[in-house]
């Protein structure tokens, strides 16, 4: 079995070379492009040869440009309220502001994703949907009836980098309109489960 190039010698100086590339795609996702290996080189300023030895292709690339969250982490804070409704206003105002400030990332990775025969990108991998279920927790008390996974995973559907796409490229919104948008629909879809 091969052994990765960054994990022999000099890993320290591999992980700063391996940072620029990333940093630099980020910098050219940011600018409205779709790097490539050689452009991202050519920004961070090291060779393509180089380059290559870390990302060998530009979708290898553009999965290291992903956002970086610790994935563990939730979007509440430690006072958060009790009530379901103020739970998910709060997780909706971080996940959107999230969205709306990695957007070219995220919109790298959902091309990535739709790519034929594509496999799902590691990084897909719902934690959105897990920081709504947690900020619906209080439901399985409270409306026990509920199937809050598959609520949050609907609210998830219509308040993400899919549906913001949507709104501004389709429904042609600004951004500050489609976040209210993306916030009303998460809202508008707990208030209609609750009801019954």
């Amino acid at each position: 079995m091969a052994v990765p190039y960054e994990s022999t010698g000099r890993r320290r100086q591999k992980g700063r070379t391996r940072a620029a590339l990333v940093e630099a795609a980020h910098a050219l996702l940011a600018e409205g492009g779709s790097p490539t290996v050689e452009d991202a080189a050519a920004a961070a300023g090291i060779s393509r040869t180089t380059a290559y030895r870390y990302f060998p292709n530009q979708r290898e690339l553009l999965l290291a440009a992903y956002p970086e969250i610790q994935d563990d982490a939730g979007l509440l804070p430690p006072d958060a309220p009790a009530d379901p409704a103020a739970r998910l206003e709060l997780v909706m105002r971080e996940f959107i502001a999230f969205t709306l400030r990695w957007e070219p990332q995220l919109r790298a990775q959902l091309r990535l994703s739709l790519e034929p025969g594509a496999q799902q990108p590691v990084l897909r991998r719902g934690r959105a949907i897990r920081w709504i279920e947690e900020a619906l927790a209080p439901l399985a008390e409270t409306h026990p009836h509920l199937d809050v996974h598959g609520l949050a995973t609907a609210i998830r559907s219509a308040s993400g980098i899919e549906s913001l796409v949507w709104l501004t490229d389709i429904g042609g919104l600004d951004r500050a309109r489609a976040a209210d948008v993306l916030a009303g629909s998460a809202r508008a879809i707990l208030r209609e489960a609750l009801l019954t």
